[in-house]
């Protein structure tokens, strides 16, 4: 899968987060990489201060990043069907933990 549809895929997964959470969505960014370099297996990685972390003297910072790792994706998956549904798990199981929800709670739900 090339680097364009794969991307396509991301935006079509922050397409699904239903309005309310995309507007509560506060100085994040969402980038694709190939691999983590200390993780090469890893699919996704929130990095930054979570809304329900934030305090009054939040402010002036770098936006948080999501990345979406590609190839770690595509080695998991068999065809473009779950590559589409993996790439949408893990977008929303990063901006969960933009909004301070952990592993825990994610897999209790169903999206570890």
């Amino acid at each position: 899968m090339t680097r364009v549809r794969f991307e396509e895929l991301v935006g079509d997964a922050l397409d699904l987060i239903p309005k309310e959470f995309a507007a509560a969505m506060d100085n994040v960014v969402v980038l694709v990489e190939d691999r983590d370099r200390e993780n090469p297996t890893l699919l996704g990685l929130y990095h930054g201060v979570a809304l329900t972390e934030r305090t009054s003297h939040y402010g002036g910072v770098l936006p948080d990043r999501i990345t979406i790792f590609r190839e770690a994706i595509l080695d998991i998956c068999r065809d473009e069907q779950d590559v589409v549904e993996e790439v949408a798990i893990t977008v929303v199981h990063e901006i969960a933990h933009h909004f301070g929800i952990d592993d825990a709670r994610l897999h209790e739900l169903g999206w570890g």
